[in-house]
């Protein structure tokens, strides 16, 4: 029995079963990638594959509705929050056609001594793997492949075991943007069988977006190979509020950045809401009192804000959190109850350092909200975590924005602001949260091969 199935988590119905690539096929796959990165990704020119990158994301505008409906089966994301997804994968697509071929321009060095030029010449290294979670099925791929596609560098991906509606639908997007065979080949594999494609002369790299576990798996893989890898792994970022001279919008942001998009599954997501003594009651109390009217819906409605979490067996594991939370101490504040892979919004309170709720990652809609009594205190309470993916920092100070946000230990720091992802700017973290960036100039710099060419006078 192949694990790569669609089963909709608002029904729990099995729609199709795809099979699992055999050995064979896998084998036929990196060697398509690797003819197309001799041919096409060294022959091509920057303008000829950032045409082909453009066409990808104008055939997502175009697709958008099929698009959507695929991933609200898969995984359950709601209508409107898919069609977002895809728009937002259509500008990222946009965003490396348009600046290709500044990006992979020559960059002269200036010289100390001695006649001549220098310059580094960005180019692509080869064959890479990517390893795709389930949250966002589309957007998680465009991050990684579009800066590969127009640097020259071919892709394997390896999508989640529950999305492969949706990756079968990203390889027909590719072919026909007109992407040459090899250039972009999806794979039902297992893990199993990753171990040896990275071992493989041919692989240069990983790219690992999930869980920890995952991501210490391939890099584990890719260290005995010498391989790069880049890992976008687990969150628990803080939303810290200090203060505010409009709290209704301000619970309204965390509302937006916790609750209002995939059902709280989100890696950088805020999850624990760390909120200064005078402004505490006052912003539980609206948090709790806008929740209590959020209910969970059918994903395909499209007034839905809130669906069902990934799969029945990830609502159990919230539920298993959860306990393990009261036990160690921590009161419910609202909600706690699940139906089916439907968990109602649920905030924590009164978690203690010892609890281990405090240090894991809730991968669905649960806040934790904690009191603290100063800055020191909010800062030291955010750097408690073994993550350090993003953070949010409310504040009506402007030195303070500045002094707190070049203290807390994360890969981005959000003041003032959420929602404010965007193509141009760098997506990654630190700690347990991985390594590497996406996106922006960072995103073509990870997997390029940095050439120094210096000619002598």
């Amino acid at each position: 029995m192949s694990a790569y199935a669609v089963i909709d988590p608002s029904t729990g119905e099995k729609v199709k079963e795809y099979p699992t690539t055999s050995d064979a096929e896998l084998r036929a796959a990196v060697e398509r990638a690797a003819g197309a990165y001799r041919g096409w990704g060294r022959s091509s020119s920057p303008a000829d594959r950032a045409a082909l990158v453009r066409r990808v994301g104008e055939l997502h505008t175009e697709r958008r509705a099929e698009l959507a409906r695929i991933i609200g089966r898969e995984m359950g994301k709601p209508v409107a929050q898919a069609l977002g997804e895809v728009e937002f994968c259509a500008a990222i697509y946009a965003y490396y056609a348009d600046n290709a071929e500044q990006m992979l321009a020559d960059e002269p060095i200036e010289l100390l001594a001695g006649e001549g030029s220098a310059v580094v010449r960005r180019s692509p290294v080869g064959v890479l793997l990517g390893v795709m979670p389930w949250n966002y099925p589309y957007y998680q791929v465009a991050r990684f492949v579009a800066p590969n596609l127009v640097l020259g560098n071919t892709v394997l991906l390896k999508h989640a075991a529950q999305c492969p509606e949706s990756s079968a639908a990203l390889a027909r997007l590719f072919a026909d943007a007109g992407f040459p065979e090899g250039a972009y080949e999806n794979l039902y594999a297992t893990y199993g069988q990753l171990e040896w494609v990275i071992a493989d002369l041919r692989v240069m790299g990983a790219s690992v977006t999930g869980s920890e576990r995952a991501g210490a798996s391939v890099a584990e893989i890719a260290g005995r190979h010498l391989k790069k890898v880049v890992l976008e792994l687990g969150g628990a970022d803080p939303f810290i509020v200090l203060s505010t001279d409009d709290l209704d919008a301000t619970v309204e942001a965390a509302l937006a950045v916790r609750f209002y998009e995939n059902a709280g599954q989100i890696c950088c997501g805020a999850k624990r809401f760390i909120i200064v003594d005078e402004l505490y009651d006052a912003f539980l109390e609206k948090m709790t009192a806008a929740l209590a009217q959020l209910k969970p819906g059918d994903p395909q409605a499209e007034d839905t804000a809130l669906g069902p979490v990934s799969s029945k067996a990830a609502a159990e594991h919230l539920e298993d959190q959860l306990r393990r939370a009261v036990e160690g101490g921590a009161k419910v504040a609202l909600g706690g109850s699940r139906d089916g892979a439907f968990f109602e919004p649920t905030v924590l309170v009164d978690i203690s350092p010892e609890n281990e709720a405090a240090k894991e990652e809730f991968f669905g809609p649960f806040a934790h909200v904690y009191r603290v009594g100063s800055e020191e205190e909010a800062i030291e309470m955010a750097n408690d975590s073994p993550y350090g993916l993003g953070a949010y920092l409310f504040t009506t100070d402007s030195a303070q924005a500045e002094r707190v946000a070049d203290r807390i230990e994360a890969g981005m720091v959000y003041v003032n602001i959420v929602g404010a992802e965007s193509p141009e700017l760098p997506f990654g973290g630190i700690k347990r949260s991985g390594f590497g960036r996406e996106l922006g100039r960072y995103g073509v710099d990870e997997f390029a091969n940095r050439k120094l060419i210096r000619i002598g006078g």
